[in-house]
């Protein structure tokens, strides 16, 4: 199989949520049949239709081989090692990785949803995502820039490297 250009979203505000997502993309680096291409910087921004504390963003590139369903199992594997649990939806979380995009397919069964719901209404994904492709398109969709507008409203800071 060739590999799929993926994209991952990840994020976390429930313990050290910094180190847990800078953590979570090294560990993305040993997905099997997958290449860690590159990440976008980290951002913090306030929940949304959530609660705790602000989260921790970013977005990472990989190359997988896996098929689609098989790297949300491993994305879960990683959560569940992390200490994720799930008592009610949105719950804050120590992390989450969420299957953002792969490939240019859509997606809709009963465990995933590609491109992500989501994705074209939250800040914390599409301004780091842009960052690692600004050309990027969300299949059915179009480009994910023409979404930017309607998210300015979102308050989103990049974090400072270190």
């Amino acid at each position: 199989m060739e590999p799929v250009i993926s994209y991952i979203g990840v994020g976390s505000n429930l313990g050290d949520a910094l180190h847990n997502a800078t953590a979570a993309l090294a560990v993305l680096q040993h997905l099997p049949h997958t290449k860690l291409h590159s990440h976008s910087s980290l951002f913090r921004s306030a929940p949304i239709d959530a609660s705790g504390d602000n989260f921790v963003n970013a977005v990472a590139r990989v190359d997988t081989q896996l098929s689609a369903e098989s790297l949300l199992a491993e994305l879960q594997k990683i959560e569940l090692s992390f200490g994720r649990e799930r008592p009610f939806r949105n719950a804050p979380r120590t992390l989450d990785l969420d299957l953002l995009l792969y490939g240019e397919l859509i997606i809709s069964t009963d465990t995933l949803v590609v491109p992500h719901p989501r994705m074209t209404i939250r800040a914390f994904v599409l301004l780091p995502l842009l960052e690692l492709d600004p050309d990027v398109v969300i299949p059915g969709h179009g480009l994910a820039s023409r979404y930017v507008q309607a998210i300015s409203d979102q308050v989103i800071h990049s974090v400072p490297k270190t």
